[in-house]
Formats: C-alpha cells, sequence, structure tokens
C-alpha cells in the first residue's frame, strides 16, 4: 500500500509540473509583454531625472 501512494505521488507531481509547463507555453505572449512591459518602466524610473516633471 505504500509503494502505490508513492507511485501516486511521483504521478500527481509530474501531472502537475506539465501542467504547469503547459500553462507557460499557452500564455507565452502575454508574459513577455508583462516582462517588456515591467522593463520599460524600471528603465523608465532609473533614468528619470528629478526635473522631468517641471518641462513645458
Amino acid at each position: 500500500m505504500k509503494v502505490a501512494r508513492f507511485v501516486l505521488k511521483i504521478v500527481a507531481l509530474s501531472l502537475g509540473a506539465a501542467a504547469a509547463v503547459c500553462a507557460i507555453i499557452a500564455y507565452w505572449d502575454k508574459l513577455t509583454e508583462l516582462g517588456d512591459c515591467a522593463k520599460e518602466k524600471l528603465q523608465r524610473k532609473a533614468c528619470a531625472s528629478e526635473y522631468d516633471d517641471y518641462e513645458e
């Protein structure tokens, strides 16, 4: 009985990992967009001058 539980836990873990990989593949476009957007915001924040608000 212990061996059966162990095997089922391994199967459940592998199915969960496969589901995570499938989710990453399915939403790859949205994940890259999110990463690009975050990168741009960080670059803007890092390069921003304190006087940018006063430009006309």
